[in-house]
């Protein structure tokens, strides 16, 4: 189903543009060229029908309406009409019209169901009557006038004339519908022509968009791979085109980035190694001293008063050291991924008294935890979370430190407020890294830096996490968040370090 929805969003990108500019360009071109085809074919279709017919009408006034008398009668007009439209090639309807001095008009017409006067525009009548002046370029002083006319719903070519010196007026009607109609069928070939182009660029879109973004999508595959973590991801170039050298580009990169990350994985080892030997080995001879340092300081009364601050140094210095040593091995644990929960039902209340007690706090610690609070966790590790952000927020922010619980649904969070004057902005986001010191703002501090950050890694292991703020009412408060029952996040601990 992804692997569709990323093809469907894939094809809604570049490809669809291809397809739709080539569909595009192609459409353009059919139009064109069907239109200025449909336009050539009409206006040489109509123009030699209109030809053909006035021609066959000019000469049919030529041989028949001259012969008439200067005064024919009426049927002498529907006569000559009736021979005219008999004879016509191709044919046509003939309205004769003679007029008297009078002023009486005598008509005639070769069909009158079919045409007649009152079907001629009254413009083509104006002009067939009108007398032009007689000049160089204009031998006649009338001409033969036609005009494209829709009548009764279909297309007709009307044409008239008037013979020159004397005699009848005609007029012709000739239906120009088989025009239309093979017009239609033009029309109706041209458009499937262009729809079978429209078609067709469609398709070799498709090939070519397919041809261009193959290479693109390889690209994009292997980017997405490199930056999962498969640095040996490389790319098969073929060619000399400008994708052949981006895919050359891609392959120096994904070299360069995987050489420098080894190096900066073996330096890191080689430091986590060498952190991790360094506790490992401060270890024994920090025994013998602690050891010593614990008789020096409990024969501190007897000794001489000039010395007794030394050994005093000395004791407080060396449980500093044994901390740090401590710390660090517990740091190295962390990244080597090697640390493991040890779940056990924990009645939080009673967790955070005895830490408390164990450290001597009592009196400085305000607990507001109601007893019967269950949750499945670590008990050793959220010592070490208390105990760590519980001593923080003495050495930092003076007693009474107010630790408070609460739970919220699936969640327990556990609230740590000191007295002290809160933590600087700028210090804020820094308060979890290792080693960090606010010394600017606090004073000096006898810690390692790494308390707070190794009670992240053990909120972290739990699948929890700690917040630092400053109260509204004062001080600086830390909330640490942490699921009531841990188990199926050390069942996938445990599966991620058998793998």
């Amino acid at each position: 189903m992804k692997k569709a929805i990323l093809a469907g969003l894939r094809w809604t990108s570049l490809r669809l543009r291809l397809v739709v500019v080539f569909g595009l360009v192609a459409l353009t071109a059919a139009v064109s060229a069907s239109g200025i085809a449909y336009w050539l074919n009409r206006e040489a279709v109509l123009t030699r029908t209109q030809d053909t017919a006035l021609g066959d009408f000019r000469q049919e006034m030529q041989n028949r309406a001259a012969s008439l008398p200067l005064q024919p009668t009426a049927e002498e007009l529907q006569l000559t009409a009736e021979q005219m439209a008999r004879s016509s090639n191709p044919a046509y309807d003939v309205v004769l019209v003679d007029r008297r001095p009078d002023g009486q008009s005598i008509v005639g017409a070769s069909d009158t169901d079919a045409f007649t006067v009152k079907d001629v525009p009254a413009s083509l009548t104006g002009a067939v009557d009108e007398k032009q002046r007689i000049s160089e370029g204009n031998a006649y002083p009338y001409h033969l006038f036609w005009q494209r006319i829709a009548l009764r719903g279909k297309p007709y070519l009307v044409g008239g004339t008037k013979i020159i010196g004397g005699g009848p007026t005609g007029y012709m009607l000739t239906s120009l519908d088989k025009e239309r109609q093979d017009l239609n069928s033009l029309a109706w070939s041209l458009g499937i022509a262009s729809g079978l182009a429209l078609l067709g660029s469609a398709l070799l879109a498709q090939a070519a968009a397919g041809t261009v973004l193959k290479p693109v999508q390889r690209l994009g595959e292997a980017a997405r791979r490199l930056g999962e973590g498969q640095l040996d991801v490389r790319l098969r170039v073929s060619g000399t085109d400008e994708l052949a050298d981006l895919s050359r580009t891609f392959n120096r990169t994904a070299e360069a980035l995987e050489k420098k990350v080894a190096d900066m994985s073996a330096r890191e080892e080689a430091s986590r190694r060498f952190v991790a030997d360094m506790s490992h080995e401060l270890r024994t001879p920090l025994t013998a001293i602690t050891a010593v340092t614990e008789v020096l300081e409990e024969e501190q009364d007897s000794l001489d008063p000039m010395i007794a601050p030394a050994v005093q140094l000395v004791v407080s210095e060396t449980r500093r050291l044994n901390t740090l040593v401590e710390n660090l091995m517990e740091v190295t644990r962390f990244d080597a991924g090697t640390a493991r929960l040890v779940l056990d039902d924990v009645d939080i209340a009673d967790q955070i008294t005895a830490c408390i007690d164990a450290r001597a706090w009592l009196d400085a610690v305000e607990l507001d935890a109601e007893r019967g609070i269950m949750a499945r966790l670590d008990p050793r590790r959220l010592d070490v979370i208390l105990a760590n952000l519980i001593g923080n927020a003495l050495k930092h922010g003076g007693s009474p430190v107010r630790v408070s619980v609460r739970p919220e649904g699936e969640e327990l969070v556990i609230a740590v407020r000191d007295n002290g004057p809160g933590i600087p902005e700028d210090v804020l986001p820094h308060v979890f890294d290792r080693f960090y010191k606010a010394s600017a703002s606090r004073p000096r501090s006898d810690g390692s830096g790494l308390s707070l950050s190794i009670a992240m890694e053990n909120a972290h292991i739990h699948g929890g996490d700690i917040t630092a703020d400053n109260a509204p009412e004062g001080g600086a408060e830390f909330v640490l968040r942490l699921p009531r029952d841990a188990s199926r996040l050390a069942e996938d601990n445990q599966e991620g370090g058998a793998k």
